[in-house]
This record gives C-alpha cells, structure tokens and sequence, in this order.
C-alpha cells in the first residue's frame, strides 16, 4: 500500500478580522474571508492576487505571526498559533518587508542569523549562491530593494527549512537577480522543500508555481495548476491568436470564416483571431503558399493567467478583448 504523504500546509476556513481602529466607522473589519489551501512537500504552491488582496495576512496566520478570527490551520502538523519554538526552527521566512536591522552589515548578520540554529547552512555559499559579496560591506539602510530581497531570502534558508514562506519574492529584484533568485527556488522545490509564495505577478506564478490559489478581496477565487485554471475557463481553447508579419496588402479573405477573423493591424502585421482550430493553420500553410508570401515572424497566442484572473475578479468569464489588455508578460495585478 502506497504512503500518502500528509501537506506541509493546510489552511481551511480562514478568517482574519481587524480593528476597530482599523475600520473607520470603528467597528471590526474582514480582511481574509474563507481562503482554504494546501501546500505540499517538492511543489512551490503560489497564493496569486492584487496587492491588498489578503496574500500576506494568510501566510502571517499560517506561520503563527498574526493570531487568527477563525479556521483551522496546520503546519508541519502543529497548529502555528500554539507551537514552541521547535516548529519555527523547521520554517524559513522571507516578508515582504524584510524585518532586517537596518545597521547591521549582510554577512555579518546572516552569521549572527546562521548561530540562532544547530545545523545552519553555510553562510559562504549562500552569500555566493545570491551575490551578496558585492555589497558586504554596505549597511541594510543603504541596499537597494533587491538587494534586501537577496540578504532576507538568505537569512531565511539558513535553518535548511522544511517548509519556505517567501511573501514576494522577485519585488525589486533586476532580471539577473530574478533569474538567480528563481533558479533557486526550484533547487530548493526539486530537493523536497514545501515552498509558499505569494505575489501580484503573473509571470512569477506562470513560471514557478506547481499549483496556485487565486484570491481577491481576502476570498478563494479559484485554484489549480496554471494549465488547469486555463483549462476550466470555456474560453481558454475557443480564442486564440495568430500574428504574423509578411508584406503589406495582402488579401486575407482566403483565411476568414464564421468564428475566425483576419485583418491587417499596421501595413505588413496581420492578426487572425478566432476559434482557431488545427484545420486554420493548414489553411494559413497553404495560402502563404497560393501568395507566395513567406512570413517573418509567427507567433500563436492563447489564453494567459492574466485573462483568468481578469475574468475571475470581474466575475465573467474571458472575452477575446482581454487579449488586448495584455500588455507584457510581467504585468502587475491591479495597475489597469
């Protein structure tokens, strides 16, 4: 009989009420309503949302840092609130806000930090893994955003934690630290650690998560791997896009039909956007073909998490005008 492993992280029913300071009319105010979620061992498991979205209250509640309204939580199978110190041995985290002393120096703290544990990992190679060598002799105050990032992500691997809580990981980063950053949080994943992220970019979600929760406004909105959140939209499969660049004024009337249409956005650029089906790229083979046109560039675009959450936080479900609405691949929830 096969061993079913237990979650590293088990969050139902979540509730979180603050105030009555924090509410104007001086009553209580609901900032997480009913987030349930799972983390498991070898996954990195992505809580995806706008900024204020309730991201960074459920995972303070999941490591014990804030106390709870109501819901059960388990992590490591304790229950974070009332454990011993034992637990947060075997719990690495990285805030968002970094919680660094703002006077010490990078090295000299992760030392200090690596002496808190009876088996910490070697502060040299992770001082050379993330290049904080660089900066060594720059106090917390001085470092730039990213490199907070770095010296926080740093200190918080070096009990070698069960269990990673990383709340924004990528914020501030530059694209070399990004990937660096990125590459490692896959080593950890691949090596067995449970990884918690949160973050309001799609791209990290698309490109790290093995499974995703997205909420807004403190509540489930939906959850699954990015293919399937695709998958369960009834238009992930129904619209798609091809784009292709060949010379100007040509006559695309060949590729139209009842569900699918072409047009030339700018001399030489031609969209055909539709119920593209595997029969319309043969089509599309055959009449560059019949035009002799020869395409310089190809690109067939479908539905991304972006579309998915839009339509979720809209509470409708995807239209091809949100494929318009796409502006690059690291677009940041909440900035339309």
């Amino acid at each position: 009989m096969t061993k079913t492993i237990a979650p590293a992280l088990v969050i139902s029913g979540l509730i979180k009420d603050v105030g009555p300071l924090a509410a104007l009319d001086g009553r209580m105010k609901r900032i997480v309503s009913n987030i349930s979620m799972d983390a498991h061992f070898g996954a990195v498991t992505a809580l995806l949302g706008a900024n204020g979205a309730g991201k960074t209250t459920t995972i303070e509640c999941a490591q014990g840092l804030q106390h709870r309204t109501g819901g059960h939580i388990s992590l490591l199978g304790e229950d974070p609130a009332t454990a011993d110190a034992g637990l947060r041995a075997r719990v690495g985290v990285m805030l968002q806000d970094g919680g660094l002393p703002p006077a010490a120096r990078p090295v000299a703290l992760l030392h200090h930090v690596a002496r808190l544990y009876s088996n910490p990992l070697s502060v040299k190679e992770l001082v050379g893994r993330l290049g904080i060598a660089e900066f060594a002799d720059t106090t917390i105050r001085r470092l730039s955003g990213g490199q907070k990032q770095r010296v926080a992500l740093a200190a918080s691997l070096l009990g070698n934690p069960e269990v990673l809580f990383l709340d924004e990981p990528s914020a501030g980063l530059d694209p070399q630290s990004r990937i660096m950053v990125f590459e490692l949080i896959r080593e950890l994943r691949d090596a067995g650690k449970a990884i918690i992220l949160t973050t309001h970019l799609l791209d990290d979600a698309q490109r790290l998560a093995d499974y995703v929760y997205i909420v807004d406004r403190g509540a489930s909105l939906a959850e699954g791997t990015v293919q399937d959140l695709l998958a369960k939209s009834t238009q992930a499969m129904a619209h798609r896009v091809l784009t292709f660049e060949t010379s100007p004024g040509q006559d695309v009337a060949a590729l139209r039909r009842p569900g699918l249409e072409c047009t030339e956005s700018r001399p030489g650029s031609y969209t055909l956007a539709g119920s593209l089906e595997p029969v319309d790229l043969a089509r599309f083979g055959m009449w560059c073909g019949e035009q002799d046109a020869l395409p310089t560039s190809v690109h067939l675009d479908s539905q991304s998490l972006e579309d998915v959450f839009l339509a979720l936080a809209a509470g409708a479900a995807p239209d091809a005008g949100q494929q318009s609405r796409r502006t690059h691949n690291e677009h940041v929830l909440g900035t339309k």
